[in-house]
């Protein structure tokens, strides 16, 4: 017999409540861990998604600077009845350049010009031709023309190279001639708080020399020790030459760090302004100046765009400092003066960029759109899609429902579900060496690349079509034979039917993961710079993912927008192909 004294022991008393409290505690560090995991992984979600939708609004927008232009017929060589591809071919980009320079006389020298030249888009002349193609009434007028602002002058407005900070002004500006430059002075010391950002400039500049001081520092440190460890006197000698150079370098720059802190730190001051520190500008009478030098009461300054009329004092006028030294930023003075001259007179307007998404790639990042890459990601996942799905389809209604069991067929599993495992760039490698080297599929075509991706995406319609086709209840198929189907038409009339939801889901889930494959599109060539839209399966072309990985890699800054725009739509086609499949999932569902 059993004890009931002795079990009733076991769950009563100080030792159970103990064990209880040990299980409960468990279980709550169970959820805790749960949650935190959860929480983790939606700040890093969040954190991606407030990332790359941050630097994505920046190509929402694309500016425009409307300027009056003349399309004089006999500086563009052409009339009125020329053909229109001859009016493309007439020198359009002289005639923007000259507009250019009509706008700002004072730009003279090869520097202050190239910098002119680059407030609008190398692609604006191109787009003006082709609007004087389609209306060659316009040739012998004055028109007022939106031309495309480039990317620094988008940059700019967009505050990518630091605001133009606005310093509050009290007194008179007196401006006195002295030579080419002018001596400039303020009644109450309006270029103390002025002068104060310069010296904030002294101080980072102080710290970057302490950096190179320190990597000069490191320098001694191992050349020491490889004069100490030397076995021969060329050796060592050599090794402590190096040491005294790096010391000397050392000791120079840190005093000049020294110089740098200690002038910022002093009251008052004389500064003369060059590239590596804040820039200094004063608007007055339409005019900009630069300082060159600046005390708490005034300094010295030069025209960068002339002032409209003689100005010995006045009363109103504006002081702006830099956030960024001329040096840390791709926009010149000049251009911010004339960018700043052109917004003032309204002649600067942000639109929205449709641009993004109606053109193809382009070297020039305000050119650039992604609709080559989409149409391209359009034809790649078509034949993807083509090749896969009944392929994939067949080959799991054959496993599942008529292959015999035996060696044979588990080593045909036991490799397709090894072949779901294997790198993406191994089906490049294979679509390089064997549809483009042996049977000459066009290089960087969609072709190509659906026939890798497709084999890529093979084994996972295979495997989730094979789960479908499992889960119909055998019931279904013994109904359909018992009713005289042949196991064919069970299989397809029957079977396949209740199955296709999950097979669809599969199949999408599959189309996602090629949607965002790289590599394995890279090895066949799909990394080229293609321009024009495909129009077929057998036309080169790129897609979005090769598309961000090329343009992540362009120096130019204004890429870093369009590389994160471009991000958020294949983000957005990924969730969209994922939430197809939900919904299938949901509607066509059958509980047995």
């Amino acid at each position: 017999m059993v004890d009931m004294t002795k079990l009733t022991g076991m769950h009563s008393g100080e030792g159970a409540s103990r064990r209880t409290a040990k299980r409960r505690a468990a279980e709550w560090r169970l959820k805790l861990y749960g949650m935190i995991a959860i929480g983790l992984a939606g700040a890093a979600l969040a954190a991606l998604l407030w990332s790359v939708v941050g630097k994505a609004s920046g190509a929402l927008t694309e500016t425009y600077v409307t300027l009056p232009v003349t399309i004089d017929a006999a500086e563009l060589e052409v009339d009125a009845d020329s053909p229109e591809n001859v009016i493309r071919r007439a020198d359009f980009t002289g005639l923007t350049k000259d507009m250019l320079k009509a706008q700002f006389p004072s730009a003279t020298g090869r520097t202050a010009k190239r910098q002119l030249y680059d407030l609008t888009s190398a692609g604006a002349p191109f787009e003006l031709a082709e609007v004087i193609a389609a209306d060659p009434t316009l040739i012998g007028q004055t028109i007022d023309y939106p031309f495309l602002a480039s990317d620094v002058t988008d940059l700019y407005l967009k505050g990518s190279f630091g605001d133009l900070e606005t310093r509050e002004t009290q007194g008179d500006l007196t401006l006195t001639p002295d030579g080419d430059d002018f001596i400039v002075s303020s009644s109450t010391g309006d270029f103390s708080a002025a002068l104060e950002r310069v010296k904030e400039g002294l101080i980072d500049q102080a710290a970057v020399i302490r950096r190179q001081a320190a990597l000069q520092e490191n320098g001694v440190v191992e050349f020491q020790r490889r004069a100490d460890a030397a076995t021969d006197d060329a050796t060592r000698d050599k090794n402590l030459k190096l040491v005294e150079q790096r010391a000397a370098k050392r000791d120079q720059l840190l005093a000049e760090a020294d110089d740098l802190e200690a002038r910022s730190a002093a009251e008052g001051g004389d500064e003369a302004l060059t590239e590596d520190n804040r820039s200094v500008l004063i608007k007055v009478a339409d005019g900009w100046l630069r300082m060159t030098r600046i005390t708490p009461a005034g300094g010295v300054a030069e025209a960068l765009v002339p002032m409209a009329r003689e100005v010995s004092a006045s009363n109103t006028w504006g002081l702006y400092v830099t956030e960024l030294p001329e040096a840390s930023r791709k926009v010149s003075d000049n251009q911010i003066v004339w960018i700043e001259t052109l917004k003032d007179k309204g002649q600067v307007a942000t639109v929205f960029n449709s641009r993004f998404f109606s053109a193809g790639d382009s070297r020039e990042p305000e050119l650039a759109g992604i609709l080559g890459a989409a149409v391209g990601s359009f034809w790649t996942m078509l034949v993807t899609f083509a090749l896969a799905f009944p392929i994939g389809v067949l080959a799991a209604i054959y496993l599942e429902e008529f292959a015999p069991k035996n060696k044979i067929t588990d080593f045909i599993e036991v490799n397709i579900n090894n072949l779901a495992a294997v790198p993406s760039i191994v089906f490049g490698l294979l679509g390089l060496s064997l549809f483009l080297g042996v049977f000459g599929v066009p290089r960087s075509a969609p072709l190509a690349g659906g026939i890798v991706l497709a084999l890529m995406t093979l084994p996972t319609i295979i495997i989730a079509s094979r789960a479908a086709i499992r889960a119909v209840p055998p019931s279904i198929r013994d109904a359909a034979v018992g009713l005289g189907a042949s196991p064919l038409q069970a299989t397809f009339h029957h079977v396949l039917p209740l199955a296709m939801p999950g097979i669809l889901t599969g199949t999408i889930i599959g189309m996602a993961q090629a949607l965002g494959e790289t590599a394995p599109l890279i090895m066949i060539g799909m990394v080229a710079f293609i321009v024009d839209i495909p129009q077929g399966i057998t036309d080169s072309a790129s897609v979005l993912p090769v598309q961000v990985f090329r343009w992540s890699d362009f120096p130019e800054r204004a890429f870093e927008a369009r590389t994160a725009a471009a991000i958020c739509v294949l983000l957005l086609f990924l969730v969209v192909m994922n939430a197809i499949a939900v919904f299938l999932r949901k509607r066509f569902e059958r509980r047995w």
